[in-house]
């Protein structure tokens, strides 16, 4: 009986879901609106995320993923049906066979709360995970089936990760909480300081992607509306490249010790696979202007962005699924949750 196989990044920003032979078939933020009275789904992803700050009391516009885990159950499952149904079609047969991307330092809590909000929202049992660098680096195609030293460093909203990764399996990694949400909310909290300007979580987005970069540059800026902390009143101010530079380097000097600890407990003979190799940067971190050069220069390692880094995840999780009986040792069974939970 054919059975639907599908890869999903479930993500703290965005969730992605891979078919096979049909590519990202679903890209949209994990947002969902709901009416807590009626205990209803009004908007999921896009159609949500118009919403936010823009409600009355009696809708609430929720994330329910926090740092690349659940953070409420109940929404990320709802969310999570919404997708599998859209994807299935109303004449689907079957329950579809579908793999989720976990953080590698999700705690055994965390991950089976993922794998049974994916079967209460329609997967088959058992669902599967895979840890986010693998599937970066699956979806990056890099040579992870040989055995040599792959780093793969993926900057997702909620969370970065990095690992050194051979033969379908992690031999090092670390994860720190500070990821594109991380940087916003500096870059927001440095407006209000420096200009007296309160801006919000979308304004603070367009600015890192418009004129957001990890190195100095002179010759971008633009104009940021948002409201004056002294007066209350709307007010429009310049913001120069430089200053947001300046605004994301604690979270960047993050980052970047995450990528140094990494190579400092790495095996001598995959860190000069690394250094022959290079490090290659997944999730939407890796678009922000000059990250690469950034930690080329900090680490002494040759960097490069993955071709298309916001799917790499979740195409990645499909070729894991694809390739289930080679890496299914290296993914939590059942029983190792249901055990790790008690």
């Amino acid at each position: 009986m054919f059975t639907q196989r599908i890869g999903i990044d479930l993500g703290t920003a965005n969730v992605l879901v891979f078919i096979k032979g049909k590519g990202i078939v679903v890209r949209e933020p994990s947002v969902v609106a709901i009416a807590p009275k009626e205990n209803k789904v009004l908007a999921v992803g896009a159609q949500a995320k118009s919403m936010l700050g823009r409600t009355p009391g009696s809708i609430q516009v929720v994330r329910p993923m926090r740092a690349g885990v659940i953070a409420d159950y109940l929404v990320t499952e709802a969310m999570l049906r919404h997708f599998i149904q859209r994807v299935g079609g109303p004449f689907r047969l079957g329950q579809p066979e579908v793999i989720v991307s976990i953080p590698a330092g999700a705690t055994p809590v965390e991950k089976r709360a993922v794998r049974e909000a994916a079967e209460a929202a329609g997967a088959r049992k058992p669902a599967h995970l895979v840890p986010e660098p693998l599937a970066a680096a699956l979806g990056a195609e890099m040579p992870v089936h040989l055995p040599q030293g792959n780093m793969v460093v993926d900057l997702g909203g909620g969370r970065a990760e990095s690992a050194i990764i051979s033969m379908y399996g992690i031999v090092v990694s670390e994860s720190v909480r500070v990821a594109g949400d991380s940087i916003d909310d500096a870059i927001a909290a440095y407006v209000k300081r420096r200009h007296n300007l309160v801006i919000g979580d979308r304004t603070a987005e367009e600015i890192k992607i418009e004129i957001g970069s990890a190195l100095p540059i002179d010759d971008l800026c633009m104009e940021v509306r948002g409201r004056d902390q002294i007066t209350g009143l709307p007010r429009t101010v310049t913001v120069h490249s430089k200053e947001i530079t300046t605004a994301i380097s604690d979270s960047l000097n993050t980052i970047l010790a995450m990528v140094k600890t990494v190579l400092e407990r790495t095996p001598p003979e995959l860190v000069a696979d690394v250094i022959d190799q290079g490090i290659v940067l997944t999730g939407g971190g890796a678009l922000l202007r000059n990250i690469e050069k950034f930690l080329s220069q900090e680490t002494g390692v040759p960097c490069q962005a993955a071709e298309e880094p916001m799917n790499c995840v979740a195409r990645g999780a499909g070729l894991a699924l694809e390739h289930l009986d080679l890496i299914k040792r290296n993914l939590p069974t059942e029983e190792e949750s249901l055990a790790a939970s008690y």
